[in-house]
């Protein structure tokens, strides 16, 4: 790959992606362009800026942009109408904030006529696959650097040494060992490495920011509802909010009640099992409302289906694979069984647990008259059950005879 003339990085202002900056400037002598992302991380992102032209970067270069509205809208709503959880367990919170930032940072290459981007994933992870795929899939010419593969600052050590050398700001708790590494956002919270990569160790409190212990709690359940129109939230208690205004009052609702923790050790898409601790509090109770609505506004064939490609449409995000045709084929689909998932439902939130307790719906296919225990008026035949057991028993029965006779 010949020398990239400008690039745009991902840029969060850490010690990581300073080095990357200064790293570009002295590798290639390219003019560097910073893109740093609001998505909900709940730091201030003005010292971004600061550090950028304090490194060089020309204040038209440098670009902090608050996209909150669009990833919950664009992004994590998609996903949820879907229920999509990879290997059983996990909400995709940082799966699904890739696509979003590849996709600025290709549109800003576009709009400064740059040739290339780059971001801070390290060789190991999943994050440099998601970062690629996405950047290829919008732009095939793209150039993407990944430091990470390339230099030869492979310990902590070279990386202070480096930023020292080049007059690099290091906070303080940066020229120790970290104990952790942690990616944040509006959806959840990740920590991974150090003090959390020997899975039989319970994590430390203190990793957890986001989320009471369960046991710490409120003794008093407290109830929410939430409403939906199409597969997704709208109004929480009767109140109409925006997207992402919707998941930060759900974050805090849930991390309230200790709502949305999970260790998990993953299979990464690269090869190796990772073990990292989740807070997704919001989003917890979120995806029980949704299938709390799905429950009554869904038919079987609908909802079964569903559920048998989630896995699939959940691998898809995970392996960074956000805009490929089969995942807007698998959306398609999900989209179109969302046209009467409208409706309220109310949970309780409870020492760590979401629980659906009511849901109704103008939509509902629910009908009291053919479940009730009473006198139905004719709504339902139990006599019809015998003919209906009879043909589905007739596969059954001529195996087992079958079976007799040559057994």
């Amino acid at each position: 790959m010949s020398a990239p003339k400008k690039v745009v990085l991902a840029y969060s202002g850490g010690l990581d992606t300073s080095i990357i900056l200064k790293w570009l400037q002295t590798e290639y002598g390219c003019e560097v362009v910073t893109f740093t992302a609001d998505l909900g991380q709940g730091e201030e992102l003005e010292p971004a800026r600061e550090k950028a032209v304090l490194l060089g970067i020309k204040p038209e270069n440098i670009h902090i942009e608050d996209v909150r509205e669009e990833f919950v809208r664009d992004f994590v709503f998609p996903m949820f109408r879907a229920n999509a959880l990879y290997e059983g367990l996990y909400l995709l919170g940082t799966s699904i904030a890739r696509p979003l930032i590849s996709k600025r940072l290709v549109e800003i290459a576009a709009e400064c006529g740059a040739d290339a981007v780059a971001h801070g994933a390290t060789g190991k992870g999943n994050d440099q696959v998601r970062f690629e795929l996405s950047a290829y899939a919008l732009n095939p010419e793209i150039k993407v650097i990944a430091p990470w593969r390339l230099w030869d600052l492979t310990s902590r050590t070279k990386l202070i040494e480096f930023a020292e050398k080049n007059q690099i700001p290091i906070a303080k708790d940066k020229r120790g060992e970290a104990p952790f590494s942690v990616d944040a956002n509006l959806l959840h919270t990740s920590s991974e490495g150090k003090a959390l990569e020997n899975p039989a160790q319970e994590a430390p409190d203190y990793v957890y920011q986001r989320t009471v212990a369960p046991e710490d709690a409120p003794n008093t359940p407290e109830y929410v509802e939430i409403t939906f129109e199409r597969g997704d939230a709208v109004a929480i208690n009767g109140e109409e909010l925006s997207p992402a205004t919707i998941l930060t009052r759900l974050n805090e609702l849930g991390g309230k009640h200790g709502i949305g923790r999970l260790d998990f050790v993953e299979n990464r898409f690269v090869g190796m099992k990772s073990r990292g601790i989740y807070e997704t509090p919001g989003g917890t109770v979120l995806l029980e409302a949704h299938r709390g609505i799905e429950q009554i506004t869904l038919d079987a064939g609908s909802g079964h289906l569903k559920d048998s490609i989630m896995p699939r449409y959940a691998e898809l995000i995970y392996n960074g694979f956000w805009f490929s045709p089969e995942r807007e084929m698998l959306q398609a689909l999900i989209d179109k069984s969302q046209e009467h998932v409208s409706g309220t439902v109310r949970l309780k939130l409870y020492k760590g647990s979401a629980s659906c307790v009511g849901r109704w719906s103008d939509h509902s296919l629910y009908s009291e008259a053919h479940v009730t225990f009473e006198e139905d008026a004719g709504a339902y035949d139990q006599k019809d059950a015998q003919g209906f057991i009879r043909l589905n028993a007739l596969r059954l029965k001529l195996i087992a005879t079958r079976n007799r006779r040559t057994g």
